[in-house]
């Protein structure tokens, strides 16, 4: 079990891992805290980024630059220290060379390239604790969940967003669609934005929308992580508008869901924040490629107008594409109607009801 103060330096090693300077991507974000034998903090680090010092590592280097003794000292991590030599060396060995005599560990690696650090740890006579309150480990699992499906799937994990009203439209006839939802639903996109590496549109939302695809705070600055903006298709792509600070842009000359992926999975993607129209969401969700489905539903009907959702080559109920609903918060916002954020995940398979 963990000590109060092992508690605390967990969610700052959490805290420090998703600094919005770290940067998304192929690798996982990592924090890592060193306490003392009086439970006193002795030094904090974390991931950079490709090639940079490990959590660890860093933690360790910022000890010794102020002669800290680190023997018997107990090391507070978000995710296991690796045990093979990349760009830099293992971070268990580091942590045993430097006397570390408890590890406590948020996540295991899921990658077996980098595991083994706590077989190593517990094979030098080093106290591992796994066990982490419930809402810790979760968030430790939220921080890389991009990271861990590209590990699993080889292509980036998926999130459509899109705004629509009760009636399932994304645009009135006319294809007025400023604003569907009101400001909290448009603020969390923004937030949204920040937690993706990517945002990926089609050409028809580039041409008619001319969307920046920036992440901005509430006071309508620059957020310091900003997403690689993409647009895809095979037609002839508008240059999406220049915003000083705003993400590159990249072209995705290619009308296959598949291949955009995998593409910027290999451009080192992670977790890509589909924005498009009704044609992209539908073009991914008949691929099967859409792993989370966020809607901002507006209390509000039109009747008529374009659709949240295109074709999706469905003919008979009996192959409806059903999904499991995550999550359903209210998003009140001051002197306007109050949306309904719906979180939602596709089934592996229709699942049918008797008549």
């Amino acid at each position: 079990m963990l000590h109060d103060t092992e508690r605390r330096a967990l969610a700052r090693a959490l805290e420090i891992a998703a600094d919005p300077s770290v940067p998304l991507g192929p690798n996982p974000r990592v924090g890592c805290v060193l306490l003392g034998a009086d439970g006193a903090m002795l030094a904090e680090g974390h991931h950079r980024g490709a090639g940079t010092a490990h959590a660890e590592a860093d933690a360790l280097a910022r000890a010794r630059s102020l002669g800290i003794p680190l023997t018997g000292a107990t090391a507070v991590v978000t995710l296991e220290p690796c045990a093979h030599t990349g760009r830099t060396g293992p971070c268990a060995e580091a942590l045993l060379e430097a006397g570390i005599g408890r590890v406590v560990i948020a996540r295991t690696d899921p990658n077996p390239v980098a595991s083994g650090g706590i077989d190593r740890l517990r094979a030098a006579g080093i106290d591992v604790e796994l066990d982490v309150p419930e809402a810790l480990a979760a968030a430790a699992a939220a921080l890389n969940r991009g990271w861990e499906h590209g590990l699993r799937h080889s292509r980036p994990l998926v999130t459509a967003k899109t705004a629509l009203t009760l009636d399932g439209r994304a645009a009135a006839a006319d294809g007025t669609s400023q604003w569907i939802t009101g400001p909290a639903a448009r603020e969390e996109v923004h937030l949204l934005r920040t937690t993706c590496d990517t945002v990926l549109v089609g050409t028809g939302t580039a041409r008619i929308d001319q969307p920046t695809l920036t992440a901005r705070r509430p006071d309508g600055a620059l957020h310091p992580r900003q997403p690689l903006r993409a647009v895809m298709g095979t037609s002839a792509v508008p240059t999406l508008p220049a915003v000083e600070g705003a993400g590159q842009q990249v072209r995705l000359a290619t009308r296959d869901p598949s291949a955009a992926l995998a593409e910027l999975f290999a451009r080192g993607a992670r977790h890509v924040l589909l924005e498009g129209g009704p044609t992209l969401t539908a073009a991914f969700l008949r691929a099967g490629l859409v792993d989370e489905l966020i809607l901002h539903l507006a209390p509000t009907l039109l009747g008529a107008g374009r659709p949240a959702v295109a074709d999706l080559a469905i003919s008979t109920l009996a192959d409806r594409l059903d999904l499991e609903l995550v999550d359903a918060t209210p998003l009140p916002s001051p002197g306007g109607p109050t949306d309904l954020r719906l979180t939602l995940h596709p089934r592996p398979t229709s699942v049918s009801h008797p008549a």
